[in-house]
């Protein structure tokens, strides 16, 4: 995969931009990174590419202040979301999902021989920098 091209110095610019290398975020996922601040000087918005191995689950966490939108290209995943993880959704490909700011949740890939492949935007220009992670949580769904 091509890195994502530095943004101009002076203002943002219209840009067609590959994924960049990949890499593994706090939440235990694989990600390559494509809008961002760091790629194209986006004040507001990133996009990447998720992929989630068969049978893995991500970290608890929670973006602070920022929305998630995802769309799902292939496979299927569930997720725990909520304030203790109490409530659930499962999502396959063709969906789209919404995790509003603050959101507590764990996402899982629910195959154990298919990996599940999305398309995510955040507000956070910054991919990794809203990330808390919520390990009191984690032990709630093992």
């Amino acid at each position: 995969m091509n890195k994502p091209q530095a943004a101009s110095a002076f203002s943002p610019d219209c840009a067609v931009v590959r994924a960049g290398e990949s890499f593994v975020g706090k939440q235990g996922f694989t990600y390559a990174a494509a809008i961002s601040a760091e790629s194209v000087g986006a004040g507001a918005l990133h996009m990447q590419i998720l992929a989630m191995p068969p049978g893995v689950r991500g970290k608890a966490h929670k973006h602070a202040a920022h929305e998630t939108a995802i769309y799902v290209l292939s496979g299927e995943a569930g997720t725990w979301h909520g304030e203790m993880l109490e409530k659930h959704f499962v999502c396959r490909a063709g969906d789209f999902v919404y995790i509003p700011a603050n959101t507590p949740h764990l996402p899982y890939n629910l195959s154990a021989t298919e990996p599940c492949v999305a398309v995510v935007a955040r507000t956070d220009p910054h991919e990794q920098e809203s990330v808390v992670l919520l390990p009191e949580l984690d032990s709630i769904h093992p």
